[in-house]
Formats: C-alpha cells, sequence, structure tokens
C-alpha cells in the first residue's frame, strides 16, 4: 500500500506503480545529504554498513530512491542507475508473467528483510537487458 492509502491498478501484476528505483554511488553519505536536504526526501529504511550499506528514500509520494554505496569514482557512461522496481501484490504471479513473455528471471521470487522491514522480491531482464525489479511489501509497516 502506498501512502496515504492508494493502491495500484495494474491487473497483470497486481498494485503496480513505481515502488523504487536504485542507483549505487561513490560518496553515499554527500548522496543522501543531496537527496534529503537539497530536494526533501525522506529517510525510511537503512541497512548494511561501509560499502553494503543502503538506503530507502520517500521521495514524499510513497515512492522511494533506493541507493546503494560502492559504486565507482568517476563518470559513468550509462550513469548510476542499477534497476527499476515495480510495486506488485503477488511477486510470484507478475514473475511468472514475465517467464512466460520469454524474459529470463535473474533472481527468483524470495523473502528478504530491508532494515528490519520484510518483503518479497523478484529481479528480471527486460526486452533490452533492463533489470527489472517486482517488490511486494509482506509486513504490518509496509514500505
Amino acid at each position: 500500500m502506498k501512502a496515504g492509502g492508494l493502491m495500484g491498478s495494474n491487473t497483470k501484476i497486481g498494485g503496480g506503480g513505481f515502488h523504487h528505483v536504485a542507483i549505487r554511488v561513490y560518496d553515499f553519505d554527500a548522496t543522501v545529504r543531496f537527496y534529503t536536504e537539497v530536494l526533501g526526501f525522506t529517510d525510511r529504511v537503512r541497512w548494511g554498513e561501509g560499502d553494503s550499506r543502503a538506503i530507502m528514500l520517500d521521495t514524499g509520494d510513497g515512492n522511494y530512491l533506493e541507493v546503494f554505496a560502492g559504486g565507482t569514482k568517476g563518470p559513468k557512461p550509462e550513469g548510476a542507475f542499477l534497476h527499476l522496481a515495480l510495486r506488485s501484490d503477488d511477486v510470484d504471479a507478475a514473475t511468472e508473467l514475465a517467464r512466460a513473455a520469454g524474459m529470463e528471471i535473474t533472481v527468483e521470487p524470495k523473502n528478504a528483510v530491508l532494515g528490519g522491514i520484510p518483503v518479497r522480491l523478484s529481479f528480471f531482464k527486460g526486452p533490452d537487458g533492463e533489470i527489472i525489479e517486482l517488490f511486494q511489501s509482506t509486513g504490518e509497516n509496509p514500505l
């Protein structure tokens, strides 16, 4: 469920809409400061340490920017974006839709815990190789 109690209306994957876009950055602290202090995003959940740390920043409407540490310094020809995540209320069924369409499943549906918040997720490659995550909040405190 998104902030404000709104659910998506995608009948194929259930729920629907963007959950988050993920980036990997070289200067984690500077990036978090920029998105929170300059753009007004809020810290929703953090996990990991050092180059394995990550954070979900709420953009203001229940959609998130997921920031991972451990990026390389210098220009990135394709930018820092890693994947896009779509909300789903049934990751398993939505993954099967991607598989049936011939997409390569890179991470089978699995349960995970992000900063103490349980979720279910999977990943697959889209038609042009883009990485797509299916994301389902499964706990009492949805992300």
